[in-house]
């Protein structure tokens, strides 16, 4: 049996109030893949960034292929061998996908200017060995989510590294890009690169990793060959407790109808185009599609973001005049966006102000200055109710995992009292037990007589959780499915447009 390409011991990591690692192991294999699973917080990522140099460790070694190595910054780590694609996408938006793969070591020519034709050269013959079809000029910011996590993927690659992590690499992929992924990893381990997997996802877990180590609470729980474990094993380790039902049950009334959107075009003539649907009160309304069906679009459309061409938004029956944020807010409608690090969160604010911010107006005195004692006290409230785990209100919003940034999110939208909430795939990247909870503020909601409007590429969760279904395919409402009849092939069937 080989020996481990990387081993850590005794790893302890400490944040003000917080103990996130506490004298954990970790061993890797070369050739293999080791999947590292864990809760929201349960600390995979600030354990990985212990090794990637981009946190110190307070305590414990890190032993690369027999030697002992100290990290002090990510080229460190990439210089020794070992490479990341992180959780949050971490482009440059205005510059090309080549110069975000070679971003600081750049090829040089002679004069030491940076040799465009070598960069794209190199980028193009990188692509193709991946069999993605990116153009090497395209500016990230116009490429989808999925691609440009694609373009991730490749930069990892490109450090021929004897170590890749990946962290949750399939949150913005299609199956057809999951599958591809695959091909690529069981490329690389047939080279005897080790992959450091961190998914959410169980059945990606039980089809590529060889091995898989549990963390709960800034803990090691174990480490377990993946034949040896079953899906409820795996949670049950995870959580520490049996979840017997992977989604909550929806009791609502569906009443009324509380939005209208009629003949709904976007301004950009490649999105979406004629767009009607209604949503009741206490009902849970599910968007279905594949990448590039438009469905993010149309939400951020319905709240303002985007520009329409044509159509009407009617909310209790009245139409929105301007179609801006600013009146989608106070018509009771709220959004959470696909992308929490790009359009969610305010990073270098704290959990306070990342909450509130969309309903400051609500906390004004009598003076007209904002009440912070009665905001903070509000904040802190919604969050306690989202069991939002935070060492203070005070902390960076940027140091929670994306499980808890998420409630951050949620709870800035609870406390606007919305009667309409838009969540654009409101799990991405979130653990099991954390999705439940997501599920249960849903489902409590719709109980209240809220409408909620739900994008999701994952199939089960459209289908546990919607009343109804609309599938969107280029731009198109292809089908509406009733409670009964959604299945995955229904959904598919529409989505594809296959007949």
């Amino acid at each position: 049996m080989a020996d481990p390409v990387l081993e850590m011991r005794g790893i302890t990591k400490r944040f003000p109030g917080v103990l996130a690692l506490d004298n954990v192991d970790f061993s890797v294999k070369p050739g293999t893949v080791h999947a590292l699973m864990g809760e929201n917080g349960a600390g995979k990522s600030t354990l990985m960034k212990c090794l990637f140099g981009i946190y110190q460790m307070d305590g414990g070694s890190i032993i690369l292929n027999g030697e002992k190595r100290h990290f002090n910054s990510a080229a460190d780590a990439m210089h020794a061998g070992v490479s990341m694609i992180h959780q949050e996408l971490s482009n440059v938006p205005e510059r090309s996908v080549a110069q975000n793969i070679w971003l600081g070591r750049e090829p040089l020519n002679k004069f030491g200017f940076i040799n465009h034709r070598k960069m794209f050269g190199d980028t193009r013959k990188l692509l193709e060995g991946l069999n993605y079809d990116f153009d090497p000029a395209a500016r990230m910011s116009s490429l989808s989510i999925s691609r440009q996590q694609g373009c991730e993927i490749a930069r990892a690659v490109s450090y021929n590294s004897s170590i890749v992590v990946m962290d949750e690499p399939t949150s913005s992929l299609t199956e057809n890009e999951v599958a591809h992924l695959f091909t690529i990893i069981r490329g690389l381990r047939i080279k005897g690169v080790a992959i450091i997997y961190i998914s959410h996802k169980m059945e990606e877990i039980f089809q590529i990793a060889d091995d898989v180590t549990v963390m709960r609470d800034g803990k090691w729980i174990g480490t377990y060959p993946v034949q040896d474990l079953t899906g409820d094993r795996l949670i049950s380790l995870m959580v520490g407790r049996d979840i017997t039902h992977r989604f909550p049950p929806v009791e609502s009334s569906v009443g009324e109808v509380c939005l209208e959107v009629r003949n709904l075009s976007a301004a950009n003539p490649q999105s979406f185009k004629n767009i009607s649907f209604e949503l009741r009160k206490g009902e849970i309304l599910g968007i279905g599609g594949l990448v590039g069906a438009q469905r993010t679009e149309l939400v951020e459309a319905i709240f303002g973001v985007r520009k329409i061409a044509s159509g009407e938004i009617l909310v209790r029956g009245k139409p929105l005049v301007r179609i801006r944020p600013q009146e989608a807010i106070a018509a009771g409608i709220g959004l959470v966006t696909e992308d929490r690090r790009s359009s969610g969160i305010f990073p270098l604010l704290n959990i306070t102000v990342n909450t509130a911010i969309a309903s400051l107006g609500k906390y004004k005195n009598k003076i007209g200055t904002l009440d912070h004692k009665k905001l903070a006290e509000a904040a802190s409230k919604q969050n306690r109710q989202l069991k939002t785990k935070t060492p203070s209100m005070g902390a960076l919003v940027q140091n929670l995992s994306g499980g808890n940034q998420q409630k951050v999110i949620l709870s800035r939208w609870l406390m606007t009292l919305p009667e309409i909430l838009i969540m654009d795939e409101p799990t991405r990247g979130i653990d099991v037990g954390a999705k439940y909870e997501i599920y249960t503020i849903m489902a409590e909601l719709v109980k209240q007589g809220k409408a909620v409007i739900m994008v999701s590429s994952e199939m089960p969760e459209l289908i546990g959780m919607s009343h109804r279904v609309l599938v969107l395919c280029a731009g198109v409402l292809t089908g509406t499915l009733k409670k009964d009849e959604l299945t995955q092939e229904a959904i598919m069937r529409y989505a594809t447009q296959f007949s």
